[in-house]
């Protein structure tokens, strides 16, 4: 990638966010900021080797409403996209009646996508057969609908694509959405993550693999992000939608920004399926990439927004990582300890809580673990600055974001106050 940084930052003008923690994006924040995690028995997984999760909290009729007949169409990972997107547009103070829809790109990315959908109507089509398989199976399951549908909603005329990269794939969407803006291939970016996939068949499959915490006992407790202790994930659903424009576009629209978008590193492992590569190298060189193309040295970044998944050997090779590349110990907080693991949404939801941490002046806490608990603070050679307890006030002026998914993607995004 080339160019100067101050022409590669874009503005984050808009967010829209639908989590475990509430249903839209103050809701959320004031829920990361407690710090008390999400997870709790689920009915649904009662037969299941891990019976918790973290979802999404009722509905009111007013929060869920699609509007026609459209949501019979929708699977529910494209259902809380377009919800989250209207958010953001909303909150961007951009009206989808008034734009050059042509001029608008929407880019949506998810790990799996409809796959709950393709579990139900499996079961309907052996026990029943073909008649019982809903007609709209198809456009609930395939993963650019999300897009597609979010696009068809807003109008948006602009390229419409959908990303796949596993964990990281709601963050590789706004990397390419922010290539899409700074290319000249549209003047609105809609993009971020969406996933709805908290199904039995799902999370046995993580169970099964080891990756899931056990702790059906105290499900609360399970997701518990670099603690000395932690057993494994908790599986969740959720979608964060951002709004992204060039600077001086939103500043002649009278609006500054939650904050800048100004690098993206992607980088592969290359390594295993699942496990990262052990020396982390090459999630180093995505976290030096987005300092690169921000023109910043590590030494400016004061907040990490980690992927911290409550797995022991991610979260290992994360805060080494951490406390090679950042050895002044910017602050670290870590959100699958509160919302659990959204899978292809969380690297959209975390960029998003990162720019809201630059709004607020406030780190949130990381639910689950205590200060000396854990590696973190407790003088072994991978010592980071853990936010613990209550929310840490702290100007931030450049954050990053870590996003690491199966297949060895690696996604690091860098904020700074616009």
């Amino acid at each position: 990638m080339t160019g100067s940084p101050l022409r590669r930052a874009v503005a984050v003008t808009g967010l829209g966010l639908i989590t475990p923690a509430g249903f839209g994006r103050e809701e959320t924040w004031a829920g990361v900021l407690r710090g008390r995690s999400t997870a709790e028995s689920d009915p649904e997984l009662k037969d299941c080797p891990v019976d918790f999760s973290c979802r999404i909290p009722a509905m009111t009729p007013d929060q869920g409403r699609i509007g026609g007949r459209k949501a019979w169409r929708m699977g529910r990972f494209t259902q809380l996209a377009v919800l989250a997107a209207r958010e953001a547009v909303a909150d961007a103070g951009l009206d989808p009646a008034s734009w050059d829809g042509a001029r608008v790109a929407v880019v949506i990315g998810s790990g799996l996508a409809g796959a709950a959908h393709l579990e139900t109507q499996t079961l309907r089509l052996h026990q029943g057969g073909p008649d019982l398989v809903a007609p709209s199976l198809i456009p609930m399951l395939i993963p650019n609908m999300a897009a597609g549908e979010v696009s068809a909603d807003l109008g948006a005329h602009g390229p419409s694509l959908a990303t796949e990269t596993a964990c990281s794939s709601g963050a590789t969407a706004l990397a390419i959405a922010r290539d899409l803006l700074l290319s000249g291939a549209c003047d609105i970016a809609i993009a971020g993550g969406s996933e709805a996939a908290v199904t039995p068949v799902i999370t046995t499959g993580f169970a099964r693999m080891g990756a899931l915490s056990g702790r059906s006992d105290q499900p609360a407790l399970a997701s518990r992000p670099f603690a000395a202790d932690r057993d494994g994930f908790v599986i969740a659903e959720g979608a964060a939608v951002l709004v992204l424009e060039r600077p001086r576009d939103a500043a002649a629209r009278g609006r500054r920004g939650y904050a800048h978008l100004a690098g993206a590193g992607l980088t592969s492992d290359a390594h295993h399926p699942t496990a990262p590569s052990p020396g982390g190298e090459y999630a180093e060189a995505a976290l030096r990439a987005a300092l690169a193309e921000a023109g910043l040295s590590a030494a400016d970044v004061d907040h990490v927004n980690a992927h911290g998944t409550s797995t022991p050997l991610n979260d290992r090779t994360e805060a080494e990582l951490i406390a090679r590349v950042l050895p002044h110990g910017p602050s670290v907080t870590a959100p699958k300890g509160v919302l659990g693991h959204s899978l292809g949404a969380a690297g959209a939801v975390e960029a998003a809580l990162a720019a809201l941490t630059i709004r607020d002046s406030r780190v949130a806490p990381i639910a689950n673990l205590t200060a000396g608990g854990s590696g973190c603070g407790s003088g072994t050679p991978y010592d980071i600055d853990c936010v613990t307890g209550t929310a840490r006030e702290q100007r931030v002026t450049t954050a990053v974001s870590h996003s690491f998914g199966f297949g060895g993607h690696n996604v690091v995004l860098l904020l700074t106050a616009p």
